[in-house]
């Protein structure tokens, strides 16, 4: 019989759900979505569940720890005081305390966010990148000889598609401009331009600290867009539910891949996750030309886990049930050794 224990589920203040979800438009519904999934299937496990939606003062953190003394924290945020790679200070006072928590470590956290390091380090160890440049805040592109087109430009740290459109595919030098003048804006961080990989775009997830699980490979299928689209999963892709019906967008088990393929997608998969540092789970991006050539496009540590999410999806087609999984991430974070105890082993 599995232990009861108290676990905190740390999450952003405007997406603690609700205990009804009835009234919710389809929209408000996919925004807690995550949340409400990933505190039901914690107490469908016997846990005593407590939530916390944390603002922008990591004080709120420490009251409900004291308050509340969890076994474990089910680490749930995307950011911090609406910075999306702050979100490894708050593991990292984490680790300070000694607090057992789920997911991804500050180290792991602060590489695969940052998209040109992480590609840097990754090429750096022979990992197939698309070729890329990035534009500094404020500053405009200089014309170069190196950029090739088309070109993918998006914001350096955010993550799940933002600000991500058919406009972000760009044809010359003065779309270029554009774009990165648009991120700049909208974002307040640096621009990535990353060479656009014709193909498909495929998902690994992987469970584990130093054991690793690579889940059965999927993929979102985007052969249904209008003609005239790019096979990119924009934002509305990822999550405007009337676009996804419109255009009958799917995400579902990778076909018609070779076992040698699916072998080398799980191979590079894991060695990409040791590389990284990453610890508890992660979704793994690729683009696979159709000549079979896999590029590596970005990690994603603690990814959305809903219960009809890419990773759950892929656990479940793997063997475990949505709250075997979550019962698995609770374990491994109760298991994992701080940081610096893992550097000095």
């Amino acid at each position: 019989m599995t232990r009861r224990l108290r676990v905190l589920v740390l999450m952003h203040a405007e997406l603690v759900p609700p205990d009804d979800l009835d009234g919710l438009t389809g929209q408000e519904f996919l925004w807690v979505k995550a949340t409400y999934d990933v505190v039901g299937g914690i107490d469908s496990l016997g846990h005593e569940v407590l939530k916390l939606g944390l603002n922008d003062e990591i004080s709120d953190l420490r009251k409900a720890l004291d308050e509340t003394r969890p076994h474990v924290v089910f680490n749930l945020l995307e950011g911090f005081r609406g910075l999306p790679y702050y979100d490894q200070h708050v593991v990292s006072y984490l680790e300070l305390l000694k607090m057992p928590y789920t997911g991804c470590n500050p180290r792991g956290l602060v590489l695969a966010r940052d998209k040109a390091l992480c590609k840097k380090i990754l090429a750096y160890h022979r990992i197939r990148v698309p070729e890329f440049a990035v534009f500094p805040l404020g500053r405009k592109p200089n014309k170069s000889k190196r950029f090739s087109y088309p070109m993918i430009v998006k914001s350096l740290v955010n993550d799940a598609s933002a600000g991500i459109a058919q406009a972000s595919l760009v044809t010359s030098y003065e779309k270029l401009v554009e774009r990165v003048d648009f991120v700049h804006r909208t974002f307040h961080s640096d621009a990535i331009g990353e060479e656009y990989i014709e193909g498909r775009e495929l998902y690994v997830g992987v469970i584990g600290n130093h054991v690793l699980t690579p889940l059965p490979v999927w993929e979102i299928v985007l052969d249904t867009l209008p003609e005239s689209s790019a096979r990119i999963a924009t934002e509305k892709v990822k999550w405007d539910v009337g676009y996804q019906e419109k255009h009958k967008i799917e995400v579902r088990a990778a076909t018609d891949l070779s076992d040698e393929l699916r072998e080398k997608c799980h191979r590079v998969s894991k060695r990409i996750y040791r590389i990284l540092g990453l610890s508890g789970y992660a979704r793994l991006d690729f683009r696979l030309t159709e000549n079979g050539q896999l590029y590596f496009l970005e990690a994603n540590p603690n990814p959305d886990i809903s219960v009809d999410e890419e990773l759950a999806c892929a656990a479940g087609a793997h063997g475990l049930e949505y709250e075997q999984l979550l019962h698995k991430i609770i374990n491994l974070g109760l298991r994992r050794r701080p940081t610096s105890a893992e550097q000095n082993s």
